[in-house]
Order: structure tokens, then sequence, then C-alpha cells
């Protein structure tokens, strides 16, 4: 099992906390999808680059974010 982490789109209101704190620098906003919030969800660019440290679960203010390690 690799590491892996997901965004729970319905919940996530694009809010960039998550963006600001990844140290890789994998997360960005979604700017193609808009969930029926209106809001532009937040999305992971690869995942194979994520060390699973769980700062952007951390930092969610609307708990969307699960991280699971290996």
């Amino acid at each position: 099992m690799a590491n892996k982490m997901t965004i729970k789109e319905e919940i996530c209101k694009g809010c960039g906390l998550c963006i600001e704190v990844c140290p890789k620098k994998i997360i960005a906003i979604a700017l193609g999808r808009i969930n029926s919030k209106g809001y532009k969800p937040s999305a992971i660019t690869d995942i194979n680059q994520c060390i699973a440290c769980g700062m952007c679960a951390i930092m969610c203010p609307d708990s969307a974010i699960k991280v699971e390690k290996e």
C-alpha cells in the first residue's frame, strides 16, 4: 500500500490552507471542477510525491482531508 491522501470534494471550500502547508507542493485548486456548494475544491496533483505528513489534514478547517501512511 502506498501513501494515500483523499479530499472530500463536497466538503472542501477551496480555502487553500492545505496548499500553503504542503511541503511537497502537490496540492492545487481544481479549477475545472465545482462542487455542489459552488466551491472549487483542492485536489492532489501527484499522489506519488505524497509523504503522508498529514499537515494538509491538520490545517483543513472542514476536516475534508484524510491521509493514510503505508
